[in-house]
């Protein structure tokens, strides 16, 4: 080849270009090899050039000399999850740790791959050595290839959907991925795969279809009925999932999908209407299953398991359905050949458990159930992704049900810096941040979690209650829970009228369009300490709602958005409105 071309793909390789930049990766990746176009990397002075620094940080570039010193010793790289952003955040960042102390518990040299220096994963006495690198393939080729002496392999569990999408290409590559084979997860990860399990496994499922046009999914929404829940595959934090009410709204969303997720089908979903969603986090070895928790939503479904609240133990489900989601997660989990971490989705409806999804990696929630049950799931995926056994590495498989104390999940949400977003729950994740409230009940393990998340309930004083006309029904024992605590109801004309035909006092006020004073006056005015707005179904974000529900987060006044969230809040503040908060250590709770 003319040495003019080796020359300009090195110019162009030391401006930054990735491979698929300059024409076909592959093609381009194999001329590299041929002429030792090859990245050298150097190690991050961390000393400012005043001593030598020794911190294990490198950083890739195409110049001649490189610092790395590749060991004997028996090694596996971990990916990271990369940038922090909605639905990616530093729980996974959590999981890569905790496989680092379990690696490293083993005498095994553990690499991160990582770009984001806000992370604990990437602090310099944390793994072995960090390599600062974009996970991209090219990228992650690279180190495989330097780091290749005695490389056990790649873990991509840890690093949320961003590793899991390049299980698949690092495979076709000659890469050993360690843990779940990339062919079993794309089995969960393609609906028609997944569906042809869950009917061999006789596990209910939700109607469904997939299309790569309007005209697939028009068809498939007419066939399974309006309501339908539709989102891209292969994209993480519900990201442009919404519940579509028509064909007209359906013909809209598809604009927005394909733009999302061009190469892969569009799911549609029916929508399981007033069903209770729970998560399971688990972990298999191929034999055996560690079942970490059942986490119930204490939203109801619809809105994404990242947004919605969710408790240790159920609260509202009997022992006969928590068993039955045990042995289904024990037999899609087999079914599944997981090796490591998995997170199983079910919504129950009249009685059936419906199998939402399976994701073959470590969700969000892990660090959660394992401070809840005081198992680190993380640390036992790890290893059982090198192949040890889980009955090795624990007693007891089900320790959820050990535990004597409830612990809840609340979200925190970006709203505050975020002036105009309407903070309503949906299919499609918006919050950036987790908490934890711990206690010996639910109501007082709920109200710790939502002083943490910033969102403290008041024990009394006046309440502003609009709920759309089908949450009307549900919202009497609620508004009749928060009558009988002495709050002050006010309402607007609708919802106020339904109260008063239904024997429960409450003061009428304006809507925002109707004059003054409106509830905008009464909020900005102080005489609010509490709001419970439903959002009425529609695309219109000019609504009543939406500007009332905007002002108290610019207030800084207690919301909720859902008649789950408000009648597991009133029941919250009866019991612990006459009860001092409790503080004890995590350790007392495990008696440790």
């Amino acid at each position: 080849m003319d040495d003019k071309i080796v020359e300009k793909i090195r110019e162009r390789k030391r401006l930054g270009f990735l491979d698929k930049q300059l024409g076909d990766e592959d093609k381009i990746r194999e001329l590299r090899k041929k002429f030792n176009l090859k990245p050298s990397y150097k190690m991050v002075d961390t000393c400012a050039a005043e001593f030598d620094a020794e911190t294990p940080y490198y950083y890739s570039t195409y110049e001649t000399e490189d610092e790395i010193e590749v060991s004997d010793r028996k090694k596996v790289i971990i990916l990271g999850s990369g940038p922090i952003r909605i639905g990616q955040g530093i729980e996974f960042d959590c999981c890569t740790v905790h496989a680092v102390f379990a690696l490293k518990e083993v005498g095994i040299e553990t690499i991160i791959i990582n770009n984001n220096p806000e992370t604990v994963s990437t602090d310099f006495d944390i793994s072995d050595k960090l390599y600062f690198e974009p996970l991209t393939l090219e990228d992650v080729l690279n180190v495989v290839d330097e780091e290749s002496r005695n490389l056990l392999g790649v873990m991509v569990q840890f690093g949320g959907q961003t590793a899991i999408n390049l299980a698949m290409p690092l495979k076709e590559h000659g890469v050993r991925i360690l843990g779940t084979r990339p062919e079993d997860i794309d089995l969960a990860e393609n609906r028609d795969h997944f569906g042809r399990i869950l009917d061999k496994l006789g596990m209910p499922s939700a109607e469904w279809g997939t299309g790569y046009s309007f005209k697939e999914a028009k068809d498939i929404a007419a066939r399974i009925g309006y309501p339908v829940l539709v989102r891209p595959s292969y994209v993480l934090g519900g990201r442009a999932m919404e519940i579509v009410q028509d064909e007209t709204e359906l013909e809209e969303y598809m604009r927005e999908a394909v733009r999302v997720s061009p190469k892969h089908p569009i799911l549609i979903d029916k929508f399981l209407q007033d069903a209770i969603e729970i998560d399971v986090d688990a972990v298999c070895d191929g034999e055996t299953v560690l079942i970490g928790a059942i986490m119930e939503h204490i939203e109801e479904a619809g809105v994404h398991s990242g947004d919605s609240a969710c408790v240790i133990p159920p609260q509202t489900i009997d022992e006969r359905t928590v068993n039955r989601v045990i042995e289904y997660t024990k037999r899609l989990a087999l079914e599944l050949n997981i090796r490591g971490l998995v997170n199983i989705q079910y919504a129950i409806k009249d009685g059936t458990i419906y199998t939402l999804e399976a994701n073959p990696r470590a969700s969000r929630t892990v660090p959660f159930v394992s401070k809840a049950v005081g198992i680190p799931l993380a640390k036992i995926a790890s290893k059982v992704m090198i192949g040890m056994k889980i009955k090795s590495l624990v007693d007891d498989l089900e320790p959820m049900k050990k535990i004597r104390h409830v612990a809840v999940k609340e979200v925190v949400f970006p709203f505050i810096k975020l002036p105009g977003v309407d903070p309503v729950l949906a299919p499609e994740m918006k919050s950036t941040g987790e908490v934890m409230g711990i206690d010996l009940d639910f109501a007082m393990a709920y109200y710790k979690a939502q002083i943490a998340a910033g969102n403290e309930l008041p024990l009394g004083g006046t309440l502003f209650l609009s709920v759309k006309k089908k949450d009307k029904p549900e919202i009497l024992e609620v508004a009749r829970k928060f009558s009988d605590l002495g709050f002050e109801i006010v309402s607007t004309s609708g919802t106020s009228d339904y109260l008063s035909d239904n024997g429960i006092p409450n003061r009428k006020i304006l809507k925002i369009s109707e004059g003054s004073p409106n509830i905008l006056d009464l909020m900005r005015e102080r005489q609010i300490d509490l709001i419970i707005n439903t959002p009425t179904v529609g695309r219109n974000p000019k609504r009543d709602g939406y500007r009332i529900r905007c002002s108290a987060v610019e207030l800084n006044i207690p919301y909720i958005t859902t008649v789950a969230g408000a009648l597991a809040a009133v029941n919250a503040i009866q019991k612990v409105r006459d009860r001092e908060i409790e503080v004890r250590s995590w350790n007392e709770y495990f008696g440790r």
